[in-house]
């Protein structure tokens, strides 16, 4: 079952950038607004989206959406209804449909590559994006670690500054059992 038999060819490339927009929206609703998780999330869902939408152009070459209609395709001629030699000319009738269901072939191929080769550009325009997105959430995530860290030193010292007042407390008051 061909789920996007009625998407036209705009329609197939508007498909990604709303694939990625909704994916920013859910990592932004589900990670509590981290756009630098967001960001990286939404492009490479768009390049998945355009390599998917590359691969389907790809897997239907003799889909009309992608420009194989504008040519007309080759229709061999039969042979075989030909008065009194017509039956020893079906195997060259079979030969020539042969040659011309490749020449049709190659004419939907012809059609169908530039606009394959469009999802897979900008497939590749989004992995570029992506290493720096990528790299930038890497130092978010490294300088909020860092911070969580630090905080957590702080704490500790906290409790340690505490206990020591807790137990000169102790002391002052003349408490020995030590918990």
């Amino acid at each position: 079952m061909d789920i996007l038999a009625g998407v036209n060819r705009e329609w197939l490339a508007a498909l990604p950038w709303l694939a990625a927009v909704l994916a920013a929206a859910v990592v932004l609703a589900w990670r509590r607004r981290r756009p630098d998780l967001a960001a990286p999330a939404a492009v490479a869902v768009f390049m998945a989206a355009n390599v998917g939408a590359g691969i389907y152009v790809l897997n239907h070459l003799a889909d009309g959406r992608w420009g194989g209609d504008a040519q007309a395709k080759l229709a061999p001629p039969t042979l075989s209804g030909t008065p009194v030699v017509g039956q020893f000319l079906q195997p060259l009738d079979g030969a020539m449909a042969g040659m011309a269901g490749g020449v049709n072939d190659f004419i939907d191929f012809r059609a169908a590559l530039p606009v394959a080769l469009d999802f897979f550009a900008a497939a590749g325009w989004a992995l570029a994006l992506l290493v720096p997105l990528l790299l930038t959430a890497a130092v978010v995530q490294a300088g909020k670690a860092r911070r969580r860290t630090a905080e957590a030193a702080a704490w500790q010292d906290e409790v340690r500054n505490l206990r020591a007042e807790l137990d000169a407390v102790k002391r002052h008051v003349g408490y020995r059992d030590i918990l």
